[in-house]
C-alpha cells in the first residue's frame, strides 16, 4: 500500500473513536450511521483521520458525495467538528508528501 493511500484509509482504530464522538447517528440526520465520510475528500487527499471523519447514514453520505447540498452539509460538518476541534483547519487534512500526519 502507497503512502497516499495509507494516509487516506480509515482505520479500524479511527473508526472507532469516530463511531463513539458522534454517538451512532449521523451528523446529518440523526439516523444511525456509520463512521465513513471524509471532510476533505480522499480524492482531495484528505486523511483517515479522526478530525477529518465524521458518520454518516448512507443517503446523507451520498449527498455529501456527490448532492446538491454538498456545500451546506460541508459547512454544518466543519461547525460540528469545531465543537471537538476548536482548532481545525483544512489544510491539516490533506495528505502532504513528508509531512507526520497524526493517526488520529
Amino acid at each position: 500500500m502507497n503512502k497516499l493511500t495509507k494516509a487516506t484509509s480509515i482505520s479500524p482504530k479511527v473508526k472507532r473513536a469516530v463511531w463513539e464522538r458522534d454517538n451512532h447517528l449521523c451528523i446529518f440526520c440523526r439516523r444511525p450511521g456509520a463512521p465513513i465520510a471524509h471532510i476533505v475528500r480522499r480524492s482531495q487527499g484528505g486523511l483517515g483521520i479522526e478530525r477529518n471523519v465524521v458518520t454518516a447514514c448512507q443517503k446523507c453520505h451520498r449527498e455529501f458525495d456527490e448532492g446538491r447540498n454538498r456545500e451546506t452539509m460541508y459547512v454544518h460538518a466543519i461547525s460540528y467538528l469545531k465543537c471537538f476541534y476548536p482548532d481545525w483547519n483544512r489544510e491539516d487534512m490533506i495528505y502532504r508528501k513528508g509531512r507526520t500526519h497524526d493517526p488520529m
